[in-house]
């Protein structure tokens, strides 16, 4: 599991419920990383690890 920064939660599933969270109260993954000091990159990567994908168009991490 990468750790992307010190305040994000280390499990996925808090992580994918976090920045869904986020995401679905109006924020953009831009807006979510630059909030939380984290790379876009290696957000979606460690979430696609878990199995989730980003999907611009519903603004959400959905399952793969």
């Amino acid at each position: 599991m990468d750790k992307i920064n010190d305040s994000l939660p280390t499990d996925d599933n808090i992580l994918l419920s976090l920045v869904n969270t986020k995401l679905r109260d109006g924020d953009t993954l831009a807006d979510f990383c630059a909030a939380y000091g984290a790379e876009e990159g290696q957000l979606i990567s460690r979430l696609a690890r878990a199995g989730y994908k980003y999907d611009e168009e519903q603004n959400a991490f959905m399952r793969v």
